[in-house]
């Protein structure tokens, strides 16, 4: 019986003891919970209430949609062709000055790509299309540029960001 009310006592006094509260101090208070984000500015300290973070790499973070996935070797020696093609139609195209963006879509077709991403009107036209093995054949075209690149996909999907971005 001894037993059972000593075992009784230890077991009531563990239910009521809280860890690490022997070396607690009666005056300690509770970290504040962070309630709002701030950006770090240096040489700025920011209340306690705030969570830190760093504007700069926000930013960053926020445009990676636009970002390209690299794609392999062989999806980009699949594209040369079709973007060697692409590029002489769009040079021709564009020494013509009867630039729209029907007539970017044609040069596209004629290469043997569909699906082709068009933005701009006959003063300039951003493209893309898929390559015959996965990955993007994209760029730019305008009176004064042109530019044909193979690369991957966009992290948003697709080979141009979509309008509004």
């Amino acid at each position: 019986m001894l037993l059972v009310i000593a075992t009784t006592a230890l077991l009531a006094g563990c239910a009521t003891a809280t860890p690490g509260s022997a070396d607690a101090s009666p005056t300690a208070s509770p970290s504040p919970t962070p309630t709002a984000a701030c950006p770090q500015i240096e040489g700025v300290d920011l209340p306690p209430d705030c969570a830190p973070y760093d504007p700069d790499h926000a930013m960053a973070q926020n445009e990676r949609y636009r970002d390209r996935i690299e794609p392999s070797e062989e999806s980009r020696a699949a594209a040369e062709k079709p973007a060697a093609s692409v590029r002489t139609g769009l040079e021709t195209l564009r020494a013509s000055g009867d630039l729209s963006v029907a007539a970017v879509e044609e040069v596209f077709a004629a290469a043997g790509l569909t699906d082709v991403q068009t933005i701009g009107d006959a003063r300039a036209v951003a493209f893309g299309a898929a390559a015959p093995e996965g990955g993007c054949i994209f760029g730019e075209v305008s009176a004064d540029t042109l530019s044909v690149e193979i690369g991957g996909v966009i992290m948003d999907g697709g080979c141009l960001p979509a309008v509004g971005h």
